[in-house]
């Protein structure tokens, strides 16, 4: 298994834990955060941009699937607001990936991982093309004016998502 932590930053030595700010999160004890491989994709956008991303679970049923993957070229989608590609294209992120040990399993769908120890990382990849990177993993970026309605309708399907940065969506 491969971990990562998505960051704009290029010099971080060291990963020190910190209180998570998520209301369902023991605020007794800091963590460190990482992200499998599979959904690393949902982090390969500017930090600050609201996001819906979703891929094919154990759950999604034939219709989502027809639905939401018609040409099926993809099982993973990550959408953003049209305002934020000129940004998603001038973005460089990089890729911390640390070593798996000292991590436990927070959120299976999501692909969260945490660790209450300080992480030096492993490897840094830098990402100078998100569009392209997204690509090449096979993620259909799709853009939307609005994201609060595809937000609304994947919550109701069998498909696995996730809701990232929201508080920064528009509203109509």
């Amino acid at each position: 298994m491969r971990l990562f932590h998505v960051s704009e930053e290029s010099d971080i030595n060291i990963f020190n834990p910190r209180v998570p700010l998520r209301a369902d999160m023991d605020k007794s004890v800091g963590v460190v955060w990482a992200l499998d491989e599979k959904r690393l994709p949902n982090f390969l956008t500017p930090r600050d941009c609201p996001r819906v991303c979703y891929h094919i679970g154990p759950n999604t049923t034939e219709a989502d699937i027809r639905e939401y993957f018609p040409d099926r070229e993809s099982c993973h989608a990550v959408v953003i607001e049209r305002d934020w590609l000129e940004r998603m294209k001038n973005t460089v992120l990089y890729i911390y990936e640390f070593d798996p040990k000292d991590f436990v399993l927070q959120d299976d769908v999501a692909g969260y991982y945490i660790a209450t120890v300080s992480q030096t990382p492993i490897a840094v990849h830098r990402v100078d093309n998100l569009l392209g990177a997204l690509a090449k993993a096979k993620v259909e970026l799709v853009l939307s004016d609005y994201l609060w309605e595809i937000a609304e309708r994947i919550k109701n399907t069998g498909l696995n998502w996730s809701l990232c940065r929201m508080k920064n969506a528009k509203t109509k």
